[in-house]
């Protein structure tokens, strides 16, 4: 953690985007076989596997002094809020999206996250972006709907998903940078609290919906191999989680929608290869490429400027600076 007033070093930056794209490439592939190859009925009940080990991990090595967060007190929900709705709104509509769309879609329409991202940034925290981000940006997004518009796959629950994933990711991204001051909860605590707060909230709705039951019901719990890669997705949800926390904290929650794009470029060439879902169609795959070369575009600009000694670009420098 880097102290008050102290800009993050280039490997600081580097290395948690570089977590950040390594885990979230890995998540969705492994979430992708389960909800679909697997055919698991409940992304709902994935995600209070990945809650639970979020918190039982930090718990552990907070007891075990490896880390520190504050003791729970009655001003906590309110430091925190309303960074628990977007957390649990984030977890479960991206689940929910990935069993329902291929994954090269599914990608593209992720990208609408990074506009989301950086209005809210301009609203929330008052960061002011180059046009050659702006225009980066355009280009992603117009490549998105080229591409959506000749989705031969249309799902119309899964776009509603999708588009509500990345308005809760955007909003998500930018309060988190907003209150992980390490004077009062810090990234750990932030995390720790989020899981708390919203694992009982998420389990009552499985009940509620039935997902629970499905779930409990599954023909596969024998299956070792499924029971391996279930762990493993919970093990790579805590990862994600601290990892997003990470490059937030180190460069910016617009940094981090931008790593995304880039794992994003390699998540839609592995759907079309080993997918099996992608459905091919010329419109689709212009627009699906305009999509990849914006997001990269926009990904070496801002990651460029990051690696130049002595910058402190706007964008880049941590909200605790500009106190």
């Amino acid at each position: 953690m880097t102290a008050a007033g102290a800009e993050p070093s280039r490997a600081a930056r580097l290395l948690s985007a570089l977590l950040y794209g390594a885990c979230s490439l890995l998540l969705v592939l492994l979430n992708k076989a389960l909800l679909t190859a697997y055919g698991f009925p409940s992304p709902i009940v994935l995600g209070i596997g990945q809650m639970a080990a979020t918190i039982m991990i930090l718990y552990v090595a907070k007891l075990n002094k490896i880390i520190h967060f504050p003791d729970f007190d009655k001003r906590i929900p309110v430091k925190l809020f309303p960074l628990p709705l977007l957390y649990v709104g984030n977890h479960l509509s991206g689940l929910s999206s990935t069993s329902k769309l291929s994954l090269p879609m599914f990608t593209v329409l992720r990208k609408f996250t990074i506009p989301l991202t950086l209005l809210l940034e301009t609203i929330i925290l008052g960061k002011q972006h180059s046009l050659d981000i702006v225009a980066s940006v355009f280009a992603i997004v117009l490549g998105a709907v080229v591409a959506a518009g000749s989705d031969l796959a249309f799902n119309l629950e899964g776009y509603i998903f999708v588009f509500l994933n990345d308005i809760f990711t955007a909003a998500n991204g930018v309060y988190t940078k907003q209150k992980m001051d390490p004077k009062e909860l810090g990234k750990y605590g932030v995390l720790f609290y989020n899981a708390c707060f919203m694992i009982i909230p998420t389990f009552l709705i499985s009940v509620s919906t039935g997902d629970l039951q499905q779930a409990t019901e599954f023909n596969q719990w024998k299956n070792v191999l499924f029971i391996m890669q279930f762990l493993l997705s919970c093990f790579l949800g805590f990862l994600l989680m601290f990892a997003t926390v990470l490059c937030s904290h180190y460069n910016s929650a617009l940094t981090t929608a931008v790593v995304g794009a880039i794992k994003n470029v390699s998540v839609a060439y592995i759907g079309m290869l080993v997918g099996g879902d992608y459905i091919f169609s010329v419109l689709n795959f212009v627009g699906l490429n305009i999509c990849m070369a914006g997001g990269l575009r926009y990904s070496f600009l801002t990651l460029g400027s990051q690696l130049k000694p002595n910058q402190t670009d706007e964008e880049n420098v941590p909200v605790d600076m500009k106190s």
